[in-house]
């Protein structure tokens, strides 16, 4: 533990995936002397909206009055847009913050619908969601098809994206931005597992100190 004078650091995963998707990440930011904090939130059951309340209300239960870092995995930089918390600043990891296009294309399907539940639905269309409330940098990856990464099958399948547009196998490097970014890089990563690349966990470490990706 370190000083409540120090901003914590929150770290949310993404759509159908756990608190263990950040850990090898979280491991790297606790050894630098930071308090991290992260929830199993239940992301295939609830829209986006009722999931930023709940995280938020076990956030402010467990962390009262501090000062907030979040670093986010794809449908977590969402949540976080929702979360109307005092965040010092905020980095996403592979967001879709423009829509994505995968789930426009399958939102159809019964299978899509079931799985990934009303906040895979919500990930279609970005219109009516919050901006970020602080400072906000992304990475985003370039990994493109990769044999980890199952939904980058089926989008290659579907032909969500033409041979020119760089992408992680779930969203593109242009469905990540967002005006007004703070810093914008990308790394040779899949979207399932960016968090682990090395490349990530220098930049978010930089993040952490300077509030910027690079330099």
């Amino acid at each position: 533990m370190t000083s409540s004078d120090q901003p914590a650091v929150v770290f949310l995963h993404g759509l159908a995936r756990t608190r263990v998707s950040m850990e090898r990440l979280k491991w790297t930011v606790s050894k630098e002397g930071y308090e991290t904090w992260s929830c199993t939130y239940p992301s295939r059951s609830q829209p986006v909206q009722e999931l930023a309340d709940t995280v938020a209300g076990w956030i402010q239960r467990d962390l009262p009055g501090r000062e907030l870092i979040a670093v986010t995995h794809s449908m977590g930089g969402i949540l976080v847009r929702h979360i109307d918390l005092p965040w010092k600043r905020i980095l996403m990891l592979a967001p879709p913050n423009q829509g994505s296009a995968f789930a426009a294309r399958a939102r159809a399907w019964a299978p899509f619908k079931l799985y990934y539940g009303p906040a895979g639905q919500e990930m279609a269309e970005a219109s009516e969601w919050p901006q970020p409330n602080a400072p906000t940098c992304v990475i985003a990856g370039t990994g493109g098809l990769t044999p980890t990464n199952p939904s980058s099958w089926i989008a290659t399948a579907l032909g969500i994206w033409s041979a020119d547009i760089d992408h992680d196998g779930t969203v593109s490097v242009e469905e990540a931005k967002l005006p007004g970014l703070v810093d914008f890089e990308t790394v040779p990563a899949s979207h399932t597992f960016i968090m682990e690349h090395p490349e990530t966990r220098g930049m978010v470490l930089r993040f952490l100190t300077t509030g910027r990706l690079q330099g």
